[in-house]
């Protein structure tokens, strides 16, 4: 039987008290929501804290509410609640997906949006017992001084495993951190950087309080953020998403590969604008590099989305950080991004089932 540490438990009211706490007992606290990931990493004894500092009587990161021209959704509010919300369903179906996807109902019951956002990097040698990682002499991102992935370096290169982020990213999404010296924004495109030990840029005595999303349709007039640049658009566009998962098996398991897409359609079905996010390739989520130069203009038909899918299989390189063959996971990305685009030409409206 795997035991957690021993810890003190602290359940702050306000986020004031939560960032006091963190501060307080800097690298020996831990803040923690839904636990679906801390808790087991815990008994593997990848993380120790003395502290463990519970946001869960916050009511301030909860709430899914429009705020001017954006979705606010509260760090705290559930998978489940996203996956099952009216307004993340109308406006940000990939996002719907995506919570809709991550491992079982049990977990998605309980699992944050803000944790998802903020989980861990998996791989291979780190994501064991403590006995499993000592045996082989432990791994760069915990405990000892090799990548058993790479063999050489020093960044460890753990895969961003989390299904949210890559929707976010597309979708302009901007995350609001509470610390010590106050709150401060970060776009959801500049959160995370590509070394696997710490792959955010939240600082270990902040707390992501809250997601904002641009919106686009009725709600905003119109009118709404572009997926990169935050930048109005024009009346007249029409935004779609849509989001696609590769697993071993179709409940539970973490992504092998996760692919997120954004478009905006002008009122003739030309696309004004499309982004695509991959995932679970590497430490961080990756925007993929020149859709516009093809997409532009053009309608979303068989032959732009295979050129997209072959732009896609040329930037992504996966390692071998997760147990199923690298090569493997590389030819399902046209696969996966084909899929995803696919929903997105066909204007589906409603989130993929645990099934899609």
């Amino acid at each position: 039987m795997l035991r957690l540490p021993p810890f003190r438990y602290h359940r702050p009211r306000t986020v004031a008290e939560a960032v006091s706490l963190l501060g307080e007992h800097g690298t020996d606290a831990m803040p923690i929501a839904g636990g679906t990931d801390l808790m087991p990493n815990m008994k593997h004894r990848l993380f120790t804290p003395a502290h463990v500092v519970s946001l869960n009587g916050i009511g301030a990161m909860r709430g899914i509410e429009v705020v001017d021209t954006t979705l606010r959704i509260g760090a705290l509010e559930t998978l489940h609640d996203i996956s099952a919300n009216p307004l993340v369903r109308r406006h940000f179906t990939g996002l719907a997906t995506a919570a809709g996807l991550v491992a079982g109902p049990q977990l998605r019951n309980m699992g944050t949006i803000g944790g998802n956002v903020c989980l861990d990097t998996r791989c291979t040698y780190y994501n064991q017992t403590e006995f499993w990682r000592g045996a082989l002499g432990y791994c760069l991102k915990k405990d000892g001084d090799v990548c058993h992935v790479t063999r050489v370096g020093r960044k460890c290169v753990a895969a961003h495993s989390a299904d949210t982020p890559p929707n976010l990213i597309a979708l302009g999404a901007t995350f609001t951190l509470a610390g010590p010296a106050g709150t401060r924004e970060v776009a959801a495109g500049d959160f995370f950087v590509t070394d696997g030990i710490w792959n955010t840029r939240r600082a270990s005595d902040e707390i992501l309080i809250e997601i904002r999303i641009p919106l686009m349709g009725p709600l905003s007039n119109g009118r709404g953020a572009g997926p990169r640049t935050g930048r109005i658009e024009p009346d007249g566009l029409h935004r779609r998403s849509a989001y696609r998962k590769l697993r071993q098996r179709n409940s539970i398991d973490f992504p092998l590969l996760s692919v997120a897409v954004v478009g905006d359609f002008e009122v003739d079905g030309t696309m004004a604008g499309l982004t695509g996010v991959v995932s679970a390739l590497g430490a961080r989520p990756r925007v993929l590099a020149g859709w516009d130069e093809i997409a532009a203009g053009e309608r979303l038909g068989p032959d732009v989305i295979d050129a997209l899918a072959d732009r896609a299989r040329a930037q992504c390189r996966p390692l071998d950080n997760i147990i199923v063959d690298a090569e493997w996971r590389r030819a399902m990305v046209p696969v996966q991004v084909r899929r995803a685009l696919g929903d997105l030409a066909g204007g589906r409206n409603e989130p993929q089932s645990r099934n899609g």
